[in-house]
């Protein structure tokens, strides 16, 4: 078991750094394949970005607050997975009212999996008061979070699944892969929503449907999402 040491105010500088990683990639990602930023300024207005913010913010307190307040913490909370669900589903009806078909995430893929993957170091470093630690393990590389419990380090296993995705994207598109080009943002919804999926396991949240939890529920819609885009409406859709 390996003890971590922890703070309540390390989630506010995961979120700092996770912010400030996101924006450098979104330059990184602009400087080296342009055409997405673009593509997306073309057919979009200022109430496309105000339309997104809400809809993530919406989203990550709606989704939150209906796993924490059926849990121990009994109480709000905010949620990445909510808001990620959210900010897509408020797009996507931006998108039906002003007649829009392209693809418009290309520009966030990049920036959001960097995102992800550098915020959850502040969840793991927040400790119990988080509310997104892991359940009791066994495991040589389990971690003590301060009650003396070895736990998954949950945290850290979504850090990694992003992580990776963030490379195999970065090398896909420098190769001119097709999914990387056309599909992204459809590979971003599903390879988020397929690890965090099965992370629900061995976190100790209480379950809605069957064994599955709010946020897996949640998960299972976003790679239905995911799929029937690229699937049924090819480069047109993504966000």
């Amino acid at each position: 078991m390996i003890a971590l040491p922890t703070a309540w105010w390390a989630h506010y500088l995961g979120d700092l750094a996770a912010w400030t990683c996101a924006a450098l990639a979104a330059r990184w990602q602009y400087q080296r394949w342009p055409e997405e930023a673009r593509a997306l300024a073309g057919v979009t207005t200022p109430s496309y970005f105000v339309t997104l913010a809400l809809g993530a913010l919406a989203g990550a307190w709606l989704f939150g607050s209906a796993n924490s307040l059926r849990s121990m913490l009994a109480g709000p909370s905010h949620s990445v997975a909510g808001a990620l669900a959210g900010g897509i589903l408020a797009v996507e009806l931006w998108k039906w009212r002003h007649g829009v078909r392209r693809s418009t995430g290309g520009a966030f893929v990049l920036p959001l999996a960097v995102g992800i993957a550098v915020g959850r170091f502040g969840c793991l470093f927040s400790g119990l008061p988080d509310f997104t630690y892991g359940a009791p393990a066994s495991l040589p590389w389990a971690v003590n979070l301060g009650d003396g419990i070895a736990r998954h380090p949950v945290q850290l296993y979504e850090s990694l699944a992003m992580g990776l995705f963030t490379i195999a994207y970065v090398a896909a598109r420098k190769r001119g892969a097709e999914w990387a080009r056309m599909h992204a943002f459809q590979a971003l919804a599903i390879v988020y929503a397929v690890q965090r999926f099965l992370w629900e396991f061995v976190k100790p949240y209480p379950s809605l449907a069957g064994p599955f939890n709010v946020f897996q529920l949640l998960m299972l819609g976003l790679i239905a999402y995911g799929v029937i885009w690229w699937r049924f409406d090819g480069a047109d859709a993504d966000e």
